[in-house]
């Protein structure tokens, strides 16, 4: 790399963001507003009174429920939603790596360093690939995952997977989340291939997330996908924000639960799931 590089990369970078602002400028919120800050929020968002951005105002006298969705309309819309989510493309990475890397070029600077010495020549363009790899849920859909992987079984007993192993980013601080997720439902004559609930673990967690919005996602997506009984999700985490800044407590774990359908009704049933990913 030779001095005048950062120099290119940052032109690129400001390029990159202009182009990016024009596309968020003119998309004006549409689409739904299923993607919140990067992030699949598992509802489909209507507007009020069930018209469209643009749509004429109900006729004068017209009854406001006969411009809504029928409830059975609404949650149909609501179980499609987990086949439609990427918000990032291979493409998009090869594009926007020389931003990145001019990014954490402009780290380096502001830390005090110098990346032109030889230990850091190539960091910002390591760095930018390494964030890429770390979240890359953003590119994969939960539909291409769960593939031809969901069977027809009469099984009504509880299938759980548990110690699945989970590495994120904190959103708010740009550091490692890494713990387990422990995921149980309860089929409806269809159960899913055990590795895919491992497959939906890592599209979610490889992304900017917290761990309260990861947890539910997981289940909502499962819950979306096969329509069981029940489902629950637990996540035990550690969170480096925690431990190597701020309070810096080396020994503090997060805990969460999301417990959807007889799961949150059903003690008996919630409190065989707690007890099996116990064992």
């Amino acid at each position: 790399m030779d001095r005048t590089e950062p120099e290119v990369m940052e032109h690129a970078k400001q390029t990159q963001y202009t182009s990016a602002d024009k596309k968020d400028a003119g998309d004006g919120g549409g689409g739904g507003g299923s993607v919140f800050n990067g992030h699949f929020d598992g509802m489909v968002k209507r507007p009020a009174g069930g018209t469209g951005h643009g749509s004429d105002p109900p006729a004068p006298g017209a009854e406001s429920g006969s411009h809504r969705p029928d409830a059975a309309a609404a949650a149909d819309s609501v179980m499609e939603t987990w086949k439609e989510e990427r918000t990032r493309s291979v493409e998009d990475n090869e594009m926007n790596l020389p931003s990145l890397a001019a990014a954490y070029t402009t780290i380096l600077r502001g830390l005090g360093e110098d990346p032109q010495r030889q230990g850091l020549l190539k960091t910002p363009w390591r760095a930018a690939t390494a964030m890429q790899f770390f979240t890359k849920g953003y590119q994969e859909k939960i539909i291409d995952v769960l593939n031809d992987a969901i069977f027809d079984e009469d099984h009504d007993e509880l299938v759980i997977v548990k110690d699945i192993d989970m590495f994120s980013m904190c959103e708010h601080h740009l550091v490692p989340i890494f713990g387990r997720v422990h995921i149980g439902y309860l089929p409806n004559k269809r159960v899913l291939g055990l590795s895919k609930l491992a497959r939906i673990v890592e599209i979610y967690s490889r992304r900017l997330q917290v761990q309260e919005r990861l947890t539910k996602q997981i289940a909502v997506a499962i819950t979306e996908a096969l329509q069981p009984t029940g489902v629950g999700v637990v996540i035990e985490a550690t969170h480096m924000c925690m431990v190597m800044r701020g309070v810096q407590k080396m020994n503090s774990k997060t805990v969460t639960s999301t417990m959807l359908g007889v799961f949150r009704e059903d003690p008996k049933t919630r409190d065989e799931f707690l007890t099996l990913i116990r064992c």
